[in-house]
């Protein structure tokens, strides 16, 4: 069965660190069990350690360490060779770059409204869709 293969907005993975419920963690569980194939590029690794690593949000360096090194041992490295501008803030285009060149099913977000509803064969998706969508899937 071939996994859903999905990129993480960054709030996404902030979410998941801050609470142990909710669909944002739900998906970050699933990807770091393997349930889902989760894409990164290096802009997006670099971005959420830099994002987790700020003060207003507690986590503490030993947890982002760990995390890091537990995301970067499941996920799928992508080196996006094109540069894309269909988001509305410029720094997201790295997650359109990413899930154009992996062929992402999904692309993961907290804020949808930041992104076009779908890019080539990319859904944008929040976690509670993405959940939904897949529960099936997951039952086998």
């Amino acid at each position: 069965m071939k996994l859903p293969r999905v990129a993480l907005d960054t709030n996404i993975i902030v979410s998941a660190h801050l609470s142990s419920h909710g669909f944002e963690r739900h998906v970050f569980d699933l990807a770091l069990t393997h349930k889902l194939e989760l894409i990164v590029s290096p802009a997006i690794l670099a971005e959420y350690e830099a994002v987790l690593r700020r003060p207003k949000f507690g986590i503490s360096r030993s947890h982002i360490t760990k995390s890091m090194r537990k995301l970067r041992s499941v996920a799928r490295m992508v080196h996006p060779q094109r540069e894309l501008f269909g988001a509305r803030d410029p720094a997201d285009n790295r997650f359109l770059e990413c899930a154009e060149a992996s062929r992402a099913d999904y692309l993961v977000t907290g804020d949808k409204r930041d992104f076009p509803a779908s890019w080539r064969q990319t859904l944008l998706v929040n976690a509670r869709e993405l959940i939904e969508w897949i529960a099936a899937d997951l039952q086998r």
